[in-house]
C-alpha cells in the first residue's frame, strides 16, 4: 500500500490514532532491530511489532510504506526517501543525506463504519520508474505466438460447359472460358490453427478447410508449410492437419478447460480478417454454453476477446500460456466483434487430437445407448427439483451401455462423474470427453431417490456393414450416397438409433437430391409405398425412371412424406 503526503481530510464520525512519518535512506536502515514482540491493533488484530533505532523504541505499522518528497534548504527537490508509519507522537530525529533534519507529522487512521480500512488521500504523481507502471502480457505472448499460425485453403471449381462453346465458330470468338467468363474458378477460405505437436500437428476448425482440396500452413516466423488434412469432425468443428516436413516446431501446452472460472483473464490469438497475427484480450464470460449452434457436442467458453472473421481456428490461451480452447464463432449482426465469441474447450480439442495422433479418421468415442431430453420446469416441480437441471430418459437402446449399466426409460441425469449437467448438450460434452475403456458414475434420479448407475464408456459397434451406395440415374435421389444403418453410423452422424434402416451418409452438392432438400442424417423409411431396409434397395428403387415419387423420410425424430415429380 503505498501512502501519499497532502493535508489530512477531516471525515465525520472517524476515530483517530496518534501516527508520525519517518524519513530513512532505505528500508533496512528505518526498520531494524524487529523484537518479537507485537502489538493489538486499534482495529482489531495485529498493527505491527516494535523496533528500535539510534535508542528510540517505536512501534511500526508494517506493510505500510512508500516514497515521500522532500526538498532541501534551497528548495531543491531531492530523491524521494522510504518512509514507514510509527505509532509515536511528537518530534523524531531522522536520518536524510547530508544533514540531519527534525520531522513530525500526525496524521489519522480512521476506522469506517462496518469495515477495517486506513483512509488517507493519496498524491497523484508522475511515475519515476518502469517498475511502477509495468503490467504487460507480453511474456505470455512471446511464449504461446509461435505456436499459432495462419490456414490458408483453396479449392478450383469448375464451371459447366456453356453449350454454344461446343460450336467451333462461337469458341473462335469468345475463346475457350465461354463469353470472357473463366470455365475455372477459385474458391479461397482463411483462418488461424494451433500447433499442438511439435512434429507439425496443426488443430483448427473443421469450416476452415471444409471443402478445401488444397491447405497451406503459415507460421509466425513467415515459413510455410503444404499440409495435409489427418481428420475432419464436423460434430466438433475441429480439423487436425499435418504439416509436411516440419519438425521441431513451438507446440503449445494443453491446459485443463475444466478448471477455468468466469472472470479469469485469457488472450486470443489469430489472425483476424487476414491482417497477420493479432493478440486480444479479455476475460471469461461464461462457462458451458450450449446453444450457440456449431455443431452438436456443445459446451462453448465464451469471453470478450475481440474475436474477428480469421479468428476461427486460433487460440484462447491462459495466463500460464496454456491452451485453454480453439476460437471457433462470434455472435454478431455486423460481423464484426461485439465481445460475444466463443471457444471450444481444450477437454473437447484432447480427444480429438488424440485420436489423430493414433491414425484414426474420425474421432473414437464412446457410445452411450440412449436418446435425452431437456428437463422442463413442469417436469421438475412434478420431482421435486427446486429447478430444471438434468436430462430425461427418452428411450434406451437395448444392448447399449446405458441399459447394461441398468439406465431406464424416464430417469433423470443429474450428473456424471459428479459434475452437474444441465441439458443433454452439456451431458453430451461431458460424455464425449470420458476415455473409452474406463467406466462414468451417472447421479440418476429415480422415484424419487438418488442412485448411481455406472456406465462403461466403449465405442459404438457396427453391427452391419455399411454398404455405401451413391445413386445414379435420373430421379429427386441421384447425388445421394446412403449407408445401412448401424451403432457407429448413428453415433458418426448424430441421429437417433430408434429404427433400422437406410441413411443419407453425404449429398453431391448441386445435384438433384441437394435441390430437393434431402439433408444428411435422413432415414429413408420407404419409397413409393415400398419399405426400405438396405442401401443396395435403394439402387433397385430408383433404377426405373417413374412420373412421381413418393418418398418417407424420418428426420429429427419427426416422420415426413413428400411427394416429387419424376
Amino acid at each position: 500500500m503505498s501512502l501519499g503526503i497532502e493535508p489530512p481530510r477531516r471525515l465525520e464520525n472517524a476515530r483517530e490514532l496518534g501516527a508520525s512519518i519517518c524519513l530513512d535512506e532505505s528500508t533496512t536502515a528505518g526498520i531494524n532491530k524487529a523484537q518479537e514482540a507485537h502489538v493489538d491493533s486499534p482495529f482489531g488484530g495485529k498493527a505491527g511489532s516494535f523496533a528500535t533505532r539510534n535508542g528510540i523504541t517505536q512501534h511500526v505499522f508494517l506493510g505500510l510504506s512508500g516514497l515521500l518528497p522532500w526538498r532541501d534548504s534551497s528548495e531543491n527537490e531531492r530523491p524521494r526517501q522510504l518512509f514507514c508509519f510509527k505509532e509515536e507522537i511528537g518530534m523524531r530525529r531522522s536520518i536524510v543525506p547530508g544533514r540531519s533534519k527534525l520531522v513530525a507529522l500526525t496524521m489519522g487512521l480512521v476506522l469506517s463504519t462496518g469495515a477495517s480500512t486506513l483512509a488517507l488521500a493519496q498524491v497523484r504523481q508522475v511515475p519515476e520508474a518502469r517498475q511502477q507502471i509495468t503490467l504487460s502480457f507480453a511474456p505470455v505472448v512471446q511464449k504461446t505466438a509461435p505456436s499459432v499460425v495462419n490456414v490458408y485453403g483453396a479449392r478450383v471449381e469448375r464451371r459447366p460447359q456453356n453449350p454454344f462453346m461446343d460450336d467451333p465458330f462461337f469458341r473462335r470468338f469468345f475463346g475457350d472460358g465461354g463469353f470472357g467468363l473463366p470455365r475455372e474458378q477459385v474458391q479461397r477460405s482463411l483462418g488461424s490453427g494451433v500447433i499442438v505437436d511439435a512434429g507439425g500437428l496443426v488443430v483448427t476448425n473443421n469450416h476452415v478447410i471444409e471443402g478445401m482440396t488444397e491447405v497451406k500452413v503459415a507460421l509466425a516466423d513467415k515459413r510455410e508449410y503444404e499440409a495435409t488434412i489427418l481428420l475432419r469432425d464436423p460434430r466438433t468443428d475441429l480439423a487436425v492437419l499435418k504439416l509436411k516436413g516440419a519438425k521441431d516446431l513451438a507446440a503449445i501446452e494443453l491446459g485443463d478447460s475444466d478448471t477455468l472460472q468466469i472472470g479469469d483473464l485469457v488472450l486470443a490469438i489469430g489472425n483476424p480478417f487476414g491482417v497477420g497475427q493479432t493478440v486480444t484480450q479479455g476475460i471469461i464470460s461464461a462457462l458451458a454454453r450450449t446453444q450457440v449452434g456449431v455443431g452438436d457436442a456443445q459446451s462453448f467458453i465464451q469471453t470478450d476477446a475481440a474475436i474477428n472473421p480469421g479468428n476461427s481456428g486460433g487460440a484462447l490461451v491462459d495466463m500460464q500460456g496454456r491452451l485453454t480452447g480453439i476460437n471457433t464463432a462470434i455472435f454478431s449482426k455486423s460481423g464484426g466483434s461485439v465481445g460475444i465469441g466463443f471457444a471450444i474447450p481444450s477437454a473437447m480439442v484432447r480427444v480429438v487430437v488424440d485420436s489423430a495422433k493414433t491414425g484414426a479418421t474420425t474421432v473414437r468415442r464412446a457410445w452411450f445407448g440412449a436418446r435425452l431430453q431437456a428437463l422442463t420446469q413442469e417436469v421438475a416441480d412434478g420431482l421435486g427439483l427446486d429447478r430444471p437441471a438434468g436430462s430425461v430418459v427418452a428411450s434406451v437402446v437395448d444392448s447399449g451401455p446405458a441399459a447394461e449399466g441398468g439406465l431406464k426409460r424416464s430417469d433423470v441425469i443429474l450428473a456424471i462423474d459428479g459434475v452437474g449437467v444441465d441439458d443433454p448438450e452439456s451431458f453430451g460434452y461431458r460424455f464425449a470427453t470420458r476415455p473409452i475403456g474406463s467406466t462414468t458414475q451417472l447421479t440418476v434420479l429415480r422415484g424419487g431417490k438418488r442412485i448411481t448407475v455406472p456406465v462403461k464408456l466403449t465405442p459404438a459397434p457396427e453391427t452391419r456393414p455399411r454398404e455405401p451406395v451413391k445413386v445414379a440415374g435420373r430421379s429427386p435421389f441421384t447425388g445421394l450416397t446412403v449407408l445401412n444403418l448401424s451403432p457407429a453410423v448413428a453415433e458418426e452422424l448424430s441421429i437417433d438409433l430408434s429404427t433400422e434402416g437406410v441413411v443419407v451418409g453425404d449429398i453431391e452438392e448441386g445435384s438433384p437430391a441437394a435441390r430437393v432438400g434431402f439433408q444428411k442424417g435422413d432415414l429413408i423409411l420407404a419409397i413409393n409405398g415400398e419399405r426400405i431396409a438396405a442401401s443396395r434397395e435403394i439402387e433397385l428403387a430408383t433404377r426405373d425412371r417413374k412420373r412421381s415419387w413418393e418418398v418417407t423420410i424420418s428426420r429429427g425424430g419427426q416422420t415426413v412424406t413428400s411427394v416429387f415429380g419424376g
